[in-house]
């Protein structure tokens, strides 16, 4: 009986350490981990004992690209324990300030993680020559989620004016629009990142796990909403039920903890495929007529197809950022962003956004004196494991009985990861 082993230790073009370890034997796949080798990086034992307002500085350290996702959850979570009620224009810079930290992240796995794979090189630098124009607007791009993040948040990673209740400082009527304008100017190039990561293709093939992005009718919603939707298992829950509906656990050969649906059993995504086939009427119109043209629309169950989501989401943000700050420069919001009064006290939140990589929950329980008492994170990398093992897989099997190479069921393997853009170090906690 051959027996074909697929070893890839310290996979590349990705954030922090993991292995792929697949054994083929008889032309079945035996053997099929997505092994996590991170060490524990103990943010929930750091957080006890602090208090309130000491804790989003140190969950945005989390992670250096979402940094302003964890921030603002944090935030969440005690708002909702110290029933505080925002402005709408408190509202309009939370989300600026998570939607720069979009266009940080999709500029950089696209292009730097993702697009050497189909292009043919180990890494970004080679296109710089082969496509200078391409490499330059890519970089512009990211500079543009920097600048974004640094003017709303105070820097342009782990952000310090973003508190309970508002914000600390606000940029200038002129910055506002200033913005808006370098926003419109990088549409069109964005419209041409659908098009160029369509033209790449993939692998045709399907998850079996489900869906998870935040819901909210009327909206594309990354912040504000607290109702969670399980696309492929067709039911909604609260995010303060977080606990209730969504299970992790931990196996022998990862150091991340993964999860599942509990009601179901079954892994799932939680990614910027996942926000498209949960509110996809709600896209800008632009990122709509962009991801239309390129294919992508409901029912989309392609791991692959997440390169292609990610693009059209630039689209998205991009648009929306722009009409968020010429409104911002108009005084069109009602109140004003200054941190509006509260008194601490204690109980239990769950603070509930979409990060970029997708679905992010932070649970909080603060005792009389604002400290924490315990403290929970499920990033989306962690919530994505299991799905990526059984994806891997589903693949893996696909091109054993296409005949394929070691070679190539590898280099497809890598790719599939790559696609869900994980983070490993984020998914140990």
């Amino acid at each position: 009986m051959s027996r074909t082993e697929i070893k890839v230790d310290h996979v590349a073009r990705i954030e922090g350490h993991g292995d792929i370890h697949l054994v083929i034997e008889g032309g079945e796949v035996k053997t099929c981990e997505m092994r996590v080798t991170e060490a524990a990086r103990l943010f929930e034992s750091m957080v006890k004992g602090r208090p309130y307002y000491e804790v989003p500085y140190i969950a945005s350290r989390v992670c250096g690209i979402c940094s302003s996702s964890h921030t603002v959850t944090d935030i969440l979570a005690m708002e909702k324990i110290f029933g505080v009620a925002v402005t709408d224009r408190t509202r309009a810079l939370r989300e600026l300030l998570v939607y720069g930290s979009f266009l940080q992240n999709h500029a950089t796995h696209l292009f730097v993680f993702a697009a050497p794979d189909f292009l043919g090189h180990k890494s970004v630098f080679p296109l710089a020559e082969t496509n200078p124009s391409l490499f330059e607007n890519a970089l512009r791009l990211k500079a543009l989620g920097n600048e974004l993040c640094t003017k709303v948040g105070g820097r342009s990673i782990h952000p310090i004016t973003a508190v309970v209740g508002g914000f600390t400082d606000e940029i200038s009527k002129e910055e506002y629009l200033e913005l808006a304008d370098k926003m419109e100017s990088m549409v069109e190039f964005s419209k041409e990142c659908v098009d160029l990561f369509d033209d790449f293709g993939a692998v045709p093939m399907s998850t079996e796990g489900d869906m998870l992005a935040m819901v909210e009718p009327g909206r594309y919603p990354v912040i504000g909403s607290d109702v969670a939707r399980f696309v492929r298992g067709g039911y909604d829950f609260d995010a303060q039920d977080m606990s209730d509906e969504i299970e992790e656990y931990a196996i022998d050969h990862s150091a991340a903890f993964l999860s599942r649906a509990k009601r179901t059993g079954k892994p799932f995504m939680a990614c910027a495929l996942s926000r498209i086939n949960a509110s996809w009427p709600e896209l800008a119109e632009q990122a709509r007529f962009a991801a239309a043209k390129a294919g992508l629309r409901p029912d989309e169950f392609n791991p692959f197809a997440n390169n292609i989501a990610q693009a059209v989401e630039l689209v998205d943000v991009l648009v929306r950022c722009s009409e968020l700050c010429r409104r911002l420069a108009s005084d069109e919001f009602e109140g004003s962003s200054e941190p509006v009064a509260f008194e601490p006290c204690a109980g239990v939140g769950v603070g509930f956004t979409e990060a970029p990589r997708g679905s992010l929950f932070h649970k909080i329980e603060l005792d009389g004196e604002g400290r924490v008492v315990r403290a929970s994170i499920i990033t989306p990398t962690a919530m994505n494991i299991a799905n990526i093992e059984a994806d891997m897989r589903i693949l893996a099997e696909l091109l054993i009985q296409q005949d394929k190479s070691q070679e190539d069921i590898q280099l497809e393997v890598e790719k599939l990861v790559r696609a869900y853009d994980p983070c490993l170090s984020c998914s140990v906690h």
